[in-house]
């Protein structure tokens, strides 16, 4: 049976802060979120700020509207702040001890009916929701972790990817599948495969666009115009490889190169040296495009 969500957190303020208002604003949820640095908390509500005040001059929602979902977003840097919510969605970065180290945590703070998501865009679900015991007998927390990954921009795009591992109960996908419509969004079942489906799809296809550019198959704005103008998409691939993060690129590329052995997979060089020059994409201001 589907558990009843009356509270959630986010773990993680980053790029992804969008979960949190989304659930604020959508769902009606008061939302923890939890962020080890204050400066990152600080921007996430600020980003919040300025699309509760688009979505205001718009006239999607009134300003009383907005004040209230700001008033449901609760920053915090302790993870303890946890201890009373239903449902959790990690949100940080794709590096994977990272991961299994807070979902340890998380199977050690949160109640033992709270829902243990993970916003991974390739890591395995199996393998995060084994970081919860040190007995692989020991299903208690494990079973009750799932995938829910969210697009970017969260405001925006409609899709969640539910991603379940082999220890994931149906009570488990049943809640969160729940929650996630709750939220607006449309849910998408995917196998606990490397990438799973929507990465496993996109990120080849915007790795070759790089390799095309690193081969001088094309120039950038030959690249992304003729994806744009030839098969309608909104952004080109090098454009939105920036809007991902070409460090999160670089990252789902290794993932998938690593887990398969499978050459086709392998991440474009010029990915690497771009990463290594901190030439990020639009959140460093600076990648195929300067922002």
């Amino acid at each position: 049976m589907a558990i009843e969500v009356q509270k959630l957190g986010v773990v993680g303020a980053g790029q992804m802060a969008g979960i949190a208002l989304v659930a604020a604003q959508k769902a009606q949820l008061p939302v923890r979120v939890i962020d080890n640095s204050s400066t990152a908390l600080d921007k996430g509500l600020k980003f919040a700020d300025k699309l509760l005040e688009k979505d205001v001059s718009k006239g999607r929602i009134s300003k009383e509207d907005a004040a209230t979902a700001k008033e449901r977003l609760l920053p915090s840097v302790n993870m303890e702040d946890l201890s009373d919510v239903d449902f959790v969605i990690e949100a940080v970065p794709e590096i994977p001890d990272l991961k299994m180290s807070i979902f340890s945590q998380l199977a050690q703070t949160c109640p033992s009916h709270t829902i243990l998501a993970t916003n991974t865009s390739s890591i395995s679900i199996t393998k995060i929701a084994a970081a919860t015991t040190k007995d692989p007998k020991d299903l208690s927390a494990a079973s009750r972790v799932i995938s829910t990954h969210f697009m970017n921009p969260v405001p925006v795009q409609k899709g969640v990817e539910i991603i379940t591992g082999l220890q994931t109960s149906e009570d488990t996908i049943e809640s969160a599948t729940k929650l996630v419509k709750r939220m607006g969004k449309i849910p998408s079942r995917s196998a606990d495969s490397p990438g799973f489906l929507a990465n496993r799809i996109l990120m080849p296809y915007i790795n070759e666009a790089i390799i095309c550019l690193e081969t001088g198959v094309g120039g950038k704005e030959d690249i992304d115009n003729i994806m744009k103008n030839g098969t309608n998409v909104p952004m080109g691939p090098l454009q939105l490889a920036d809007f991902i993060g070409l460090d999160t690129c670089m990252s789902i590329m290794r993932v998938l190169h690593n887990e398969t052995g499978d050459s086709k997979y392998r991440p474009s060089v010029l990915l690497g040296k771009m990463v290594d020059a901190g030439w990020l994409g639009k959140k460093a201001g600076k990648g195929f495009y300067d922002y």
